[in-house]
C-alpha cells in the first residue's frame, strides 16, 4: 500500500483541520497516512481508523494578524520551527512516503517556510511527490500582485500537483488567485470536501433526539476563537423568540471559546428554557440536518455543510485583517438564493430575532455543487501515486 505523509497547520480555527481530517478519511483505502498536526489539539476530536497522528509543538493566534502563541517550554519562534522541523524530518525518514500533501501553502502559511521548506526539500531528494491542498478561495494581500508571485515561484519550483477543493462552475480559483495560467504543475478541482458521519461513532443528535424540540435552531462558530457577539445576539435573542414560535436553540460556542465568553452565555441558557449552550460537538453536521435554521459563521466547512443538508442558513462571515474569503462565497450564495448572510448591523437581539423569524418562513433556493471532494481527491492522489512508482 502507497504511503501519504499529511502536513495541516489551523492556527486560528478548526475548518483547516476537519477538511484535512475528512479528505485523509477517504483515502485510507488506498494509502497508510501520517497526519502532521501543527495546531492545538482538540479533545474528543475524531481521527479515521489507521490514520497515525503526529502532534507537533502547537503554535496558534487569537486573530489572523497577530503573533504566533509560543508552546510551553520555548522561548523563541525559531526555537519551535527548529524542534518542528526536526521532528518532521524524522517522521519523514522513517515513514518514507510516496507523497506529501501540504494544506493551504503557498497560498498561505508563508510564515511556516522555515520549517516546510526543508521538509518538501528533504522529500523531493528521496523523490517524494508534492501535492498543495487548497480550498476554493484564497486569501487577498494588501499587495496581491508580490504575493501571487512568491507564490507561482514556489509552486514552479516545488510542486508536483496542486489539488483545488472547490468547484470551478460556481467559484474558480482565478476570482482570488490571477496566475493560475503560470503554474507549472498539474492542477484539478476535485469539487467540494464535505463532511461524512463521525467516523462510525454513534450519532449524538440520535441518542439525545428526547432532548430536542421542534424545530431546532442551531448556532455555531467554529473553533471559537472568534464569532463571539454572534453567540451573545443569538442568546440575547432567544428573549424575543421564547413564547413566539415553538423552537429550541442548540448553541456551540467552539473548543477554543474562551471562558468569559462561554461562562455567561451557560448562565444566560439556565435562565432560558429555549436555550442550550455547549462547548463542541464532532456531530455538528448531524444537529444541522436536523436544524428548521442554522446561524452560522461562514468558514468553508460549515458553508459545505448548509449545502449538504439544505437547511435553513443565515451566515456572518469573517472580516478580521481584511479577509474577504468567506465573504466572497457567502454574497455568492446568497446572490444564488441559498443563504442569507448577516451583517454587522444585525447583531442587534430584537432584530437579528425578527430575521430569524422571517427566515424560518423561507424556502432556500435548491442548488447543484460538486460535493465529491473527498471520492475525487482519493482518484486523482491514487492515479498520480501510481504514475510516479511507474515512472
Amino acid at each position: 500500500m502507497k504511503r501519504l505523509l499529511f502536513y495541516c497547520q489551523h492556527i486560528l480555527g478548526i475548518g483547516h483541520l476537519i477538511r484535512s481530517m475528512e479528505i485523509v478519511k477517504g483515502l485510507t483505502a488506498e494509502f497508510h497516512v501520517c497526519f502532521l498536526n501543527g495546531g492545538e489539539p482538540i479533545a474528543d476530536f475524531p481521527v479515521p481508523f489507521g490514520v497515525e497522528v503526529v502532534q507537533l509543538p502547537p503554535l496558534k493566534t487569537d486573530d489572523e494578524f497577530s503573533e504566533l502563541h509560543l508552546p510551553a517550554g520555548f522561548e523563541s519562534l525559531e526555537a519551535v520551527f527548529a524542534a518542528r522541523s526536526q521532528q518532521m524530518l524524522t517522521v519523514l525518514q522513517r515513514f518514507q512516503p510516496d507523497l506529501l500533501m501540504v494544506e493551504l501553502f503557498p497560498f498561505g502559511r508563508r510564515r511556516f517556510s522555515p520549517e516546510l521548506v526543508p521538509l518538501i526539500e528533504a522529500a523531493r531528494d528521496r523523490g517524494t511527490r508534492i501535492v498543495s491542498s487548497l480550498r476554493d478561495i484564497v486569501v487577498t494581500k494588501q499587495d496581491q500582485a508580490r504575493h501571487e508571485a512568491k507564490v507561482v515561484k514556489l509552486i514552479n519550483r516545488y510542486f508536483d500537483l496542486l489539488l483545488i477543493h472547490g468547484d470551478p462552475q460556481f467559484m474558480p480559483l482565478e476570482r482570488s488567485f490571477s496566475r493560475v495560467a503560470d503554474l507549472n504543475c498539474p492542477v484539478y478541482y476535485t469539487g467540494y470536501v464535505v463532511q461524512g458521519d463521525a467516523y462510525g461513532a454513534k450519532s449524538e443528535v440520535g441518542s439525545r433526539k428526547s432532548e430536542i424540540s421542534e424545530p431546532l435552531i442551531l448556532a455555531s462558530v467554529g473553533g471559537g476563537r472568534f464569532g463571539h457577539d454572534l453567540l451573545r445576539t443569538v442568546a440575547q435573542a432567544s428573549k424575543y423568540l421564547e413564547g413566539r414560535i415553538p423552537h429550541q436553540i442548540q448553541m456551540f460556542t467552539g473548543p477554543f471559546s474562551p471562558d468569559d465568553v462561554y461562562v455567561p452565555l451557560r448562565e444566560l441558557a439556565a435562565t432560558r428554557p429555549n436555550l442550550t449552550v455547549e462547548r463542541y460537538t464532532p456531530d455538528l453536521l448531524a444537529y444541522m440536518g436536523r436544524a428548521a435554521l442554522s446561524i452560522n459563521m461562514g468558514g468553508y466547512n460549515t458553508t459545505l455543510n448548509v449545502l449538504k443538508t439544505g437547511v435553513r442558513s443565515l451566515l456572518l462571515p469573517f472580516t478580521g485583517n481584511g479577509d474577504q474569503e468567506q465573504t466572497i462565497r457567502a454574497a455568492r450564495l446568497e446572490e444564488l438564493g441559498v443563504v442569507s448572510m448577516i451583517r454587522p448591523d444585525d447583531l442587534q437581539p430584537e432584530r437579528l430575532a425578527e430575521r430569524m423569524v422571517d427566515y424560518l418562513q423561507s424556502q432556500p433556493s435548491p442548488m447543484r455543487f460538486d460535493l465529491n471532494g473527498v471520492a475525487s481527491t482519493a482518484r486523482i492522489l491514487t492515479e498520480f501515486a501510481a504514475e510516479a512508482i511507474a515512472a
